[in-house]
């Protein structure tokens, strides 16, 4: 499937900053399911100080502000070309040992909520069992948003049985390594059937099985990753691949707009 996609992200503040520095994982890499025909990624009122793929694969730019500017505009777009396969993303590469993956981290740290939930997994073969898990937290965590936010744990997310993508993925994780799994939290873009203009960029999760490699799991969803997904940056959580984070110096007060279109 040939996918145009637009990314505009908007920051502004209500006092002038004297410095930020923004990193950007925005940029999609070519692998076995998707080639980047084209790509551009701007930052109207930044400058690029460095640019470098991080441990996890990640295309990453840094970007700075300075001069006591208002406003930042970053802009991402391109077109994209994927291939369904199954879910199967492909072998191991990179930096990053698998052993990395199966460790907890903040978002991702099983307590009495996970381990109860990965009880209740049907037994089965590798993926059958994932698929288990899959379809449980889709039913026990319903799709709301604004219910949680960036530092919502998975444990968190899940007692309250309301989230977004991040908490389905962030959860499968938790659960999935629980079950002795390396898994990774991907973030990049779905095209939905219905409307081409989202809200939000998109985020699922992939498990490593041995004998296929990465395989990716969309809870919210209750599906593979097939051809309408594109992907962008991964890690072992949302922390890792988060499209934009960074510092700013000053007390302004921040406010942020995002538009997204995903077209065929």
């Amino acid at each position: 499937m040939r996918l145009k996609i637009s990314h505009r992200t908007e920051y502004r503040y209500d006092a002038p900053v004297s410095y930020a520095l923004q990193r950007l994982r925005l940029f999609p890499r070519s692998g076995p399911t998707q080639t980047v025909v084209e790509w551009s990624l701007s930052a109207e009122g930044a400058k690029e100080e460095a640019r470098f793929i991080d441990g996890f694969g990640n295309d990453t730019r840094l970007m700075s502000m300075e001069g006591g500017r208002q406003a930042i505009l970053i802009e991402a777009a391109g077109i994209v070309e994927t291939r369904d396969t199954a879910g199967v993303t492909g072998k191991h590469e990179g930096l990053a040992p698998l052993w990395l993956f199966r460790q907890q981290t903040p978002l991702c740290t099983a307590g009495r909520g996970v381990t109860a939930l990965v009880r209740a997994v049907p037994e089965g073969e590798d993926v059958e069992r994932l698929h288990g898990l899959m379809a449980l937290v889709r039913e026990r965590v319903a799709y709301v948003i604004g219910a949680t936010d960036a530092a919502t744990s998975a444990e968190e997310a899940l007692a309250a049985g309301e989230g977004v993508c991040q908490d389905h993925a962030h959860i499968f994780l938790t659960g999935a390594r629980l079950m002795g799994f390396p898994g990774r939290y991907v973030s990049g873009y779905l095209r939905i059937d219905d409307r081409d203009e989202q809200v939000a960029s998109h985020a699922w999760a992939e498990v490593h099985v041995e004998g296929l490699g990465w395989v990716a799991f969309d809870c919210s969803n209750g599906i593979s990753a097939d051809d309408r997904y594109v992907r962008v940056a991964s890690g072992r959580d949302y922390r890792d691949a988060m499209p934009v984070m960074g510092i700013r110096l000053g007390q302004a007060e921040e406010a942020l707009a995002v538009q997204i279109s995903v077209e065929q």
